[in-house]
């Protein structure tokens, strides 16, 4: 992810600096110090990948030398203790290409420095940290006197104002997140925070054991003593300004405790008496607000601005769940599924309730869907009734593989959250009262951004419809706007379960989503699918085995190794390309400098993409084989069958696909998923992991993680959703605030008559399928009397089928098919109870369209008729007789029309009671079966 650092110090004689020597290292070149007589030779520096003197207007262009640039500054100082030069130090995002970081470093140095007047000794290194991943960061040496055609002048003090350094860090955020977000990057950098943890305090180094040995035998270590001075700096910022603290913590987390605060400030001062000060001076703060104990009993504070940023998007709900103004014609809701209807996909009765939820006329959907329920489908068809109603759909969200998927399950054109905002940022696509903006995975996305984004879009008056899931994976930032958002204003849920192809798998999903993780891991258990071995190292690669044998058993399926550390990604990702390599299945290696370092890659290497890239058409997550690869080039075929090519320094920011975070799995379906169980997993964790599959799912743990599966289900179980200072009963203003008296009611005393309530009005379909039910009523009890229906009967009849078939296509003889094996429906439909009628009919339209479920319900039906038929002829009722043989004609004459279903049921003859087929129709032979001959029957 893209950290924020940056950086000030002055190059001063003091400490025993040199400029011409700090140039020297900086540049990784060799230069002569004249005052000192004597070479600095750094050019054997590894890192330096870009080297530039940048001049203002007016300035000698031989200072472009670098040499005589800092020679000629060291010759104007004359003071043994003279500021020689300024440095800033800042990170460049690892999400950039060389290229990229260079370029963004260089025109902010021109706009922020140089423009000033300063030159500019810019030096960008492109360094390789000791886990493998890029370390991007520019050293800048700026020049401290005014410049003109005559040389250096007087020092400009100015340029040492506190606030324009503070201006500076800001700048900086702002310019890196504008170009992330017009590179369509899904990171975002503060200038307040410690690696975008929201404060104005710099990063301390890590102290590894040799400092620590250092310390302890009481030896000198430079960079302990670095680390305790930027601890002692940032304690003495928390003195000044306690809302620091308040801002940091509360970027990750809505509430906290007194030991949250205690760690927090140990980190960021040095030695006791500045922690005890600090702490006090923290819960002083007048941003400070006590919420009482939590179910632990523990006391839970928050900060005002959290509050007040909950209370901001409170409002902004309620004002868009109230307002009627996104209605959508019933003509378009209809329009939109028989077009669904048309291309095989029927709405479940859930998504159904969903889809009516959404596009209603209210400013505010929520969506709450387990994984695997077709959220996305549903979705899909409400973009067709929207645009139909003249809506402009766009679609958000927090990753850019979660808006991929968003799209491509939908159709809506979607894009990451970061990208849209900056859009706004600059005036450009903005929402208006005519846009229906869809946020997908909405549990992943923090108060704060769920605020902005929501505020945004009431202001313009659009829709917006949240989507997601509170129990997968949790926002990274503080909050739980989603959860707190459906609770508040309710949403419509799907529950059934459409991913997993085994009615077991899918129980176990619904049990993963409920906090039922031990019934889950249970239930797998019995089947096999949880594997346990001696180590960690054993159970990688047991896992690998099992890849590998289920990979060579069923090379048309899709997988994915899932868990949850990149340590552990990269190690199975090595350990899969192993086995290929022994399996003969991968090209010769070709060594690619990837931005998490050198990597190996192969003729049919799975490929993941890390970064959103537009020109591409990639997503941080998308996978896809390698097709060629050299040095400089790749050519990568896509899962979406798409091909790519592109040059690695251009795009290098790649890796190997075989593995993956569970993170970066939500929103993924695969065939088969194998997962590595590691000590970091929670119940949100292992709800996502176990439920990515369609056809099976493994687990692998070690013993040295996990000592049984009682300890493995207890990780797994564990309970980390985050939580809003609203959760707690009462949000209390800070005790010195004085409360003012409530207002006084002016109603108070007067009894005012409740409103009558309004009765839900019935939808175009729940009037078609009543007024179907009360014809066909009709119908039978007129049969039921023996007396044959009148021709008004009949031609009602056939109206209120091409009517219901008006609203929704080949609905009537659905709900004919429905009513025949079940009559109960007709009477309940008829009273204006259409909920079950529906239901049922709905069913029929799943099996219609299903071949195979056809088939098998044809079977089924079949033999159930002439089981009956049987029976009626023992019992020598032949006017029920008559309507069964009636009904099996039916059947069997159905067949014409459908030669999908003939052809599966020829194979499956002697379910139907026929030996030998005649060599005519199936239907003429199933027609012969029982000596079927035309009867009376209702016919429905």
């Amino acid at each position: 992810m893209a950290i924020y650092h940056f950086s000030a110090k002055v190059i001063s004689r003091a400490a025993g600096s040199s400029a011409v020597a700090s140039a020297a290292y900086r540049s990784a070149s060799r230069l002569h110090d004249e005052r000192l007589d004597r070479h600095h030779d750094f050019s054997n520096k590894a890192g330096v990948v870009h080297s530039e003197m940048m001049l203002p207007d007016g300035a000698p262009e031989h200072l472009s030398d670098r040499e005589k640039l800092w020679n000629e500054v060291e010759a104007a100082e004359k003071r043994i203790d003279a500021q020689l030069a300024r440095e800033i130090e800042f990170a460049i995002p690892r999400e950039l290409s060389p290229e990229l970081g260079i370029a963004l470093a260089r025109d902010f140095v021109r706009d922020e420095f140089v423009d000033r007047g300063m030159i500019a000794d810019l030096n960008v290194h492109w360094d390789v940290g000791a886990d493998g991943m890029r370390k991007p960061h520019a050293h800048v040496m700026l020049t401290m006197r005014e410049v003109g055609e005559d040389g250096f002048g007087k020092k400009n003090r100015d340029w040492n104002r506190t606030d324009l350094l503070e201006k500076w860090r800001e700048r900086w955020s702002e310019h890196v997140n504008q170009r992330l977000a017009e590179l369509d990057i899904d990171a975002r950098i503060d200038h307040r925070s410690l690696e975008a943890q929201g404060i104005q305090l710099e990063p301390q180094h890590k102290i590894g054991p040799a400092a620590s040995r250092m310390a302890a035998q009481g030896l000198e270590s430079e960079r302990l003593e670095e680390h305790q001075a930027i601890a002692r700096a940032n304690g003495d910022k928390l003195l000044a300004k306690p809302a620091l603290a308040l801002d940091a913590i509360t970027h990750q987390q809505s509430t906290f405790t007194n030991r949250d605060l205690a760690m927090f400030v140990h980190r960021h001062s040095d030695g006791k008496e500045q922690f005890d000060r600090v702490m006090a001076a923290v819960k002083a703060a007048p941003g400070l607000v006590a919420l009482g104990r939590d179910g632990r009993g523990e006391q839970r504070f928050t900060s005002r601005a959290m509050i007040e940023t909950e209370q901001r998007l409170e409002r902004a709900t309620g004002a868009m769940a109230n307002r009627d103004c996104h209605a959508v014609a019933d003509r378009h809701r209809e329009t939109a599924l028989a077009r669904a209807a048309a291309r095989g996909m029927l709405l479940s009765p859930e998504q159904r309730s969903a889809y009516e939820h959404v596009t209603d006329a209210k400013g505010l959907g929520v969506v709450i869907g387990y994984a695997g329920t077709g959220k996305s489908a549903m979705l899909g068809v409400a973009r067709e009734a929207w645009e139909g109603a003249g809506y402009s759909v766009h679609g958000i969200a927090l990753s850019g593989i979660a808006a991929e998927n968003l799209e491509g399950g939908s159709g809506i054109a979607s894009r990451t959250i970061a990208s849209m905002e900056h859009q706004w940022a600059q005036g450009r696509e903005l929402l208006t009262n005519r846009d229906v903006l869809v946020i997908d995975e909405a549990g992943m996305i923090g108060t704060r951004q769920m605020e902005r984004v929501i505020s945004e879009a009431e202001k313009r008056g659009a829709k917006v419809v949240l989507v997601g899931d509170p129990e997968q994976l949790q926002a990274i930032e503080a909050g739980a706007a989603f959860r707190s958002t459906a609770e508040r204003h309710g949403g419509v849920e799907i529950t059934q379960i459409r991913r997993q192809r085994d009615d077991w798998q899918r129980d176990a999903t619904r049990q993963l989503a409920t906090g039922r993780t031990a019934e889950a891991i249970a239930s797998y258990d019995e089947r096999g699918c949880i594997h346990a071995a001696e180590t960690r190292d054993q159970a990688r690669g047991e896992l690998i085995d099992r890849w590998d044998r289920d990979r060579s058993a069923s090379p048309g399926a899709t997988r994915i190794i899932l868990t949850h550390t990149n340590d552990e990604v990269r190690a199975l990702n090595i350990a899969a390309r192993e086995r290929l390599r022994l399996g003969g299945q991968l090209g010769e290696d070709v060594a690619v400098r990837a931005e998490r370092g050198e990597r190996q890659f192969a003729t049919g290497d799975r490929l993941m993409f890390l970064t959103n890239e537009r020109s591409l058409g990639v997503k941080n997550g998308t996978l896809g084989q390698v097709q060629s690869v050299t040095q400089s080039r790749l050519a990568v075929m896509l899962d979406d069958g798409r091909s790519v090519a592109f040059d690695v320094k251009d795009y290098a920011n790649i890796d190997h696909g075989y593995a993956a975070t569970v993170h970066k799995s939500q929103g993924v379906t695969v065939d088969r998923v194998h997962v590595l169980a590691t000590p970091g997993l929670d119940r949100h964790a292992a709800y996502v992991a176990l439920s990515r599959h369609r056809d099976s799912v493994d687990l692998h743990y070690g013993r040295d993680d996990f000592a049984d599966q009682g300890k493995l289900v207890r990780a797994l179980s564990r309970e980390r959703g985050k939580d809003m200072a609203s959760d707690y009963r009462q949000v209390p203003e800070p005790a010195h605030t004085p409360q003012p008296p409530p207002p006084r009611n002016p109603f108070a005393g007067i009894r005012i008559k409740p409103a009558p309530a309004i009765e839900p009005q019935p939808t175009p379909l729940e009037k078609a399928v009543e007024r179907y039910a009360r014809a066909a009523a009709d119908i039978l009890r007129m049969r039921k009397a023996n007396l044959p229906e009148l021709p008004h009967q009949k031609i009602a009849f056939a109206e209120a089928g091409r009517a219901l078939n008006a609203v929704r296509p080949d609905a009537a003889r659905d709900l004919r098919s429905a009513m025949n094996a079940d009559l109960g429906l007709v009477d309940q439909a008829a009273s204006g109870k259409t909920a079950a009628a529906i239901r049922a009919m709905t069913l029929e339209a799943e099996v219609r369209i299903d071949a195979t479920q056809r088939a098998d319900q044809f079977v089924a039906d079949w033999q159930k008729k002439t089981r009956t038929l049987q029976r009626l002829d023992r019992t020598g009722d032949y006017d029920a007789v008559h309507r069964v043989k009636e009904s099996m004609t039916d059947m069997a004459k159905s067949l014409h029309r459908d030669p999908q279903l003939e052809s599966l049921l020829r194979n499956r003859v002697k379910e139907l009671g026929i030996g030998k087929l005649s060599g005519a129709s199936l239907s003429h032979d199933l027609q012969q079966v029982p000596a079927l001959s035309r009867g009376r029957g209702l016919g429905l």
